[in-house]
């Protein structure tokens, strides 16, 4: 009888074991890697290309083309909290599926484009499927399926995505090459159809409950101390006192002015660069090296923020994007350009994960939600007004340099902004400092 509940306790430890080895969890998060990956490379990544062919064959200007993907973004932002609240109730599954979709569709009437209402009404739906299909419901998920680990779980999706400028750009700039933009399109749309839609139907699941397995993939009989280890700490700010702190000012003018600068940088750089004499293919291929460099930049800077004070390591990503923003405005040619690369995207790729920190360190976790989702909506304005002020600039004839200025004294004053965060939320929080 002992040897018959010893074999049965092994066997029952053993399917523990495999239960955790088989955690759905991370089978989404490398479905998410791709598929994120895809989706931003070309709802986001790749419309840089687009600009100025479509300025050539359809003879809009550049503002105006800009003004479309600024309509798709501020969509995005301002659909980002009914889709929020959707997926606390349903999931993820069905709203991700369903951009994939929409994504689709909004790419082949993109293709067929041929009047400005037309072309703006397109990015209305690209702008939907982008609050559908990007980062936001993604990070839901990971956070329900995800505790001890959801730091892991953010690394290897953001990381994977860091791919989507590298792999997207210099594509779209090869199909536009050899097809032109309207056949491009058509290809990106099955792309985009074809490997997002149904690992997002067939992966996606709601809760580890609904499998039968539980947060992080932990075992069944987890213990007592295992739980509380896994428990949130105590958050210090509700949602109303934090939007009334100077840090929540700071920090939203900080990353808004950052993300002004990336949004104007990522619809314009490809042209500029063809202005400055650089073939668009060679001027496609800079633009996505940003994306490569910014993969080591983010594994550099985020581990750092946990032994220097947040806000200096914030400080100096901003920094470093604006040292690559003078070296773009005073060293020659292919120096100056590869320089930028090399310094702007260093700081790029940590900008989301030091954004997340930031915030989880100066508030707590208890409304960190709801605190994010207001940084976001206020940041839509500037992330919407950015490239149409830089497309307004250059179809004025204003210089590049002037918007470039611009762009470099943006990042300065967000390095002041966010420098004396960091500190005062480590003394004030030694032990979210320690984590």
């Amino acid at each position: 009888m002992t040897r018959l509940f010893v074999r049965t306790r092994t066997m029952h430890t053993a399917m523990q074991r495999t239960s955790v080895t088989r955690f759905h969890g991370w089978r989404m998060v490398l479905a998410l890697a791709v598929t994120e990956t895809v989706s931003f490379g070309i709802l986001f990544y790749a419309f840089t290309v687009f600009v100025e062919p479509m300025r050539v064959d359809l003879g809009w200007s550049t503002a105006a083309l800009t003004g479309g993907f600024s309509v798709g973004l501020v969509t995005s932002g301002l659909l980002a909290p009914l889709v929020g609240r959707w997926v606390d109730r349903h999931g993820t599954r069905g709203v991700m599926t369903a951009g994939s979709l929409v994504a689709t569709a909004g790419l082949v009437a993109w293709s067929q484009v041929a009047s400005p209402l037309a072309y703006y009404a397109l990015w209305v739906v690209l702008g939907t499927a982008s609050a559908l299909v990007l980062y936001e419901p993604a990070f839901a998920l990971i956070a329900v399926w995800f505790e001890r680990r959801r730091g892991a779980a953010l690394t290897l999706l953001t990381f994977v995505a860091g791919f989507a400028s590298v792999v997207f750009v210099p594509l779209a700039a090869l199909l536009v090459a050899s097809l032109g933009w309207r056949d491009a399109l058509v290809v990106l749309a099955g792309v985009q159809l074809v490997v997002t839609t149904p690992l997002h139907a067939l992966v996606l699941r709601r809760r580890p409950d609904d499998l039968g397995q539980l947060v992080d993939g932990g075992a069944p009989t987890a213990s007592a101390r295992d739980r509380t280890r896994t428990r949130p700490p105590a958050a210090a700010l509700s949602a109303a006192e934090a939007f009334a702190t100077g840090a929540f000012v700071r920090l939203t003018f900080a990353f808004s002015a950052s993300m002004a600068v990336i949004v104007a940088l990522g619809v314009h750089l490809v042209p500029l660069l063809t202005r400055r004499g650089f073939d668009p293919l060679e001027a496609a291929a800079a633009v996505g090296a940003i994306g490569l460099v910014a993969l080591p930049g983010r594994l550099v800077f985020t581990p750092l923020g946990s032994v220097w004070p947040r806000g200096l390591v914030t400080a100096a990503i901003f920094v470093l994007q604006a040292l690559g923003l003078i070296a773009l405005l005073t060293l020659p040619g292919a120096l100056g350009v590869w320089t930028f690369v090399v310094l702007y995207g260093a700081g790029f790729g940590a900008i989301t994960p030091a954004r997340a920190a930031l915030v989880a360190e100066s508030f707590g976790p208890r409304a960190y939600g709801t605190i994010a989702g207001r940084m976001t909506l206020v940041g839509t304005a500037a992330r919407a007004a950015a490239p149409v002020g830089f497309g307004a600039l250059v179809t004025a004839g204003v210089p590049d340099a002037f918007a470039l200025a611009t762009a470099l004294a943006l990042l300065v004053m967000a390095a002041v902004a966010v420098a004396p965060l960091g500190r005062a939320a480590s003394a004030a929080h030694p032990e979210r400092a320690e984590r």
